[in-house]
């Protein structure tokens, strides 16, 4: 009885909580309190705003804390019927570390970790604007592609830089004095950003060095960038089809496939429903046959008068 009792709370919990939570005056609520928040860690930067207003900032970030604890709060309570399903969203997640970690004594200490902690609560803006959303969640689909991205891109650079530094070492040991130094100049080769220094001191060196510089533009500014783009546009339309099939109510369940019936031919047909008459008339003759029998009884018994 008390665990029947005890479950129609926890659901009126959780329902009277879900209808706050998914109200949108609670959304834009949350979302000024962001903004509001991110406006403050800008005026923090400013050290006359510090040393004239310090107790009110210090005052409005504990305003803050205990307003995105009471959302932390009001949220895990609209899950309190299905707890589970908190912990499965990657963004309650986020919420709860942020929010979690401003009271933990070993971060609070920790005036750098502390303001880490209070600019990723201007992250959090994400998970009310989709489109950013979107963005996000494409930006991690795209992780394994990037990955194979750089991979090949340090290759080019290795296989690159070392032969820069095989033929420019002696002429030119600014820029490819060493492999490291070989490698930087190329990587700032492939935004294009010196490319015409770059040219101009290769040509005093080489006429040859005109293909170097060429290859290495064609093959590191224009087929890696584009393919790096390529490998964000398609986690950016992945993620979109995601999201649009969240929003899209689930659709019934199919009916069943009937195969259809292929037609009899029609002398196959006739001899059926003929054959169906003949077994109808010998049960009609079998019950009025049978009809009589039935009421005078079995042989030799005999009716009282």
């Amino acid at each position: 009885m008390a665990d029947a009792r005890t479950t129609r709370l926890t659901t009126r919990l959780a329902a009277r909580a879900s209808r706050a939570v998914d109200s949108p005056h609670f959304t834009r609520a949350v979302f000024v309190l962001i903004a509001a928040n991110a406006v403050l860690l800008g005026a923090e930067t400013y050290s006359g705003v510090v040393a004239a207003w310090l107790p009110l900032l210090k005052t409005a970030e504990h305003l803050f804390l205990a307003a995105f604890t009471a959302e932390i709060l009001l949220r895990l309570a609209a899950h309190a019927d299905r707890p589970a399903a908190f912990f499965r969203d990657p963004w309650n997640l986020f919420d709860l570390a942020v929010v979690t970690g401003a009271f933990l004594p070993f971060l609070r200490e920790n005036t750098t970790v502390l303001r880490l902690l209070r600019l990723a609560r201007v992250l959090r803006a994400a998970r009310f604007l989709p489109q950013l959303r979107v963005v996000i969640v494409a930006v991690g689909k795209s992780l394994p592609g990037t990955l194979s991205f750089l991979l090949v891109g340090g290759l080019l650079l290795y296989v690159y830089a070392m032969v820069g530094w095989t033929f420019f070492a002696d002429d030119d040991p600014e820029h490819f004095g060493s492999l490291g130094r070989a490698a930087l100049t190329l990587f700032l080769l492939i935004t294009l950003d010196g490319l015409g220094d770059a040219v101009r001191t290769g040509l005093e060196i080489s006429r040859w060095t005109i293909l170097y510089f060429a290859s290495f533009v064609l093959f590191g500014s224009f087929l890696l960038v584009n393919l790096l783009i390529g490998v964000v546009i398609g986690s950016l339309d992945e993620a979109r089809r995601e999201a649009e099939a969240d929003r899209e109510p689930p659709r019934p369940p199919a009916a069943p496939a009937v195969a259809p019936v292929e037609p009899l031919p029609l002398p196959l047909l006739r001899a059926r429903i003929a054959a169906a008459r003949t077994a109808l008339d010998e049960a009609e003759r079998a019950l009025s046959q049978a009809a009589p029998a039935s009421a005078t009884g079995p042989p030799g018994e005999r009716v009282a008068g």
